[in-house]
């Protein structure tokens, strides 16, 4: 199977080196050639355009910013709609809106190629080890037949159902993780406020019915104070955007979610966005005067 990757950045760059430590064939495409570099000198072939690059490969695998990244790359001049070849699929594991989703595979179900949307969850992290968990909407069948370049860069993949639903399900990801991120800086910053180590805090809370992924990642984040980044908080405020939009469309009510998402814009205005999530400790602390 010969793979095509668009997107090398803090996610893009190890997926598709798990790709090419797979055994797959992989040309890349990316709008600044330095930026495939690293994958050119571990044996990919870099393409001139993305209808080059989709014109020679079976499967092309994207992972870029948003929505309007992804239209951009299919639908553009020179875009991988122009080279994809019948039968062919794209697998986008971006994040992007279920709607948009539903219809770019319309788009592509006109010209007789699959498309997948295919978000992530497993951060940088999550991408170096291969062990992301993947959410699939699309066409079983298609699934299937790219399911060898999906266990190169994942451990836990599912089909939740047709074209958009992936997506759907990373925004209900995205609304569990940040709210439960949330949670902790305030439960931290409250320890905080009452003269309590707050380390010791976050080791109590470990050791009972509050232990979360979230609580020992990056609530030790906000004990060590390390805000560097593993994704930018900037993308998580992209993809509240997602959800909130999804929400008003559907109508349905999420106040926890839509309390989360006022700390999420206070976080950016505040300009912590290209900083890690963690940092919603830091907006909490200006209302203290940290």
């Amino acid at each position: 199977m010969k793979v095509g990757f668009v997107g090398l950045g803090a996610m893009g760059r190890p997926m598709a080196e798990n790709l090419l430590r797979a055994g797959f064939p992989v040309a890349v495409w990316a709008r600044r050639a330095q930026s495939a570099a690293p994958l050119e000198a571990a044996g990919a072939v870099l393409r001139p355009t993305p209808a080059a690059l989709a014109a020679d490969v079976d499967v092309v695998i994207s992972m870029v910013t948003g929505s309007g990244d992804v239209e951009a790359l299919v639908l553009g001049g020179e875009g991988l709609l122009a080279g994809l070849r019948p039968g062919a699929v794209h697998v986008d594991m971006s994040t992007i809106a279920p709607g948009d989703a539903r219809e770019l595979a319309a788009e592509y179900a006109r010209h007789g190629v699959e498309f997948l949307d295919a978000p992530v969850s497993g951060g940088t992290v999550g991408a170096e080890a291969g062990n992301l968990a993947i959410m699939i909407g699309g066409d079983e069948g298609a699934i299937e037949r790219v399911r060898p370049a999906l266990e190169a860069m994942g451990a836990k993949i599912r089909r939740i159902g047709p074209s958009g639903a992936g997506q759907v399900a990373k925004a209900c990801n995205q609304m569990v993780f940040v709210s439960a991120v949330q949670a902790c800086a305030e439960a931290l910053n409250l320890a905080a406020a009452s003269g309590v180590d707050v380390g010791r805090v976050r080791e109590a809370l470990l050791g009972g019915s509050a232990w979360s992924k979230a609580l020992d990642d990056w609530g030790g984040r906000m004990v060590s104070r390390d805000f560097a980044p593993g994704i930018e908080a900037r993308l998580h405020h992209k993809d509240f955007g997602i959800l909130m939009n999804e929400a008003m469309s559907t109508g349905v009510p999420l106040p926890i979610a839509a309390q989360v998402w006022q700390q999420l814009n206070a976080l950016v205005a505040s300009g912590f966005g290209r900083d890690d999530i963690a940092s919603l400790l830091r907006v909490l602390e200006q209302g203290r005067g940290r």
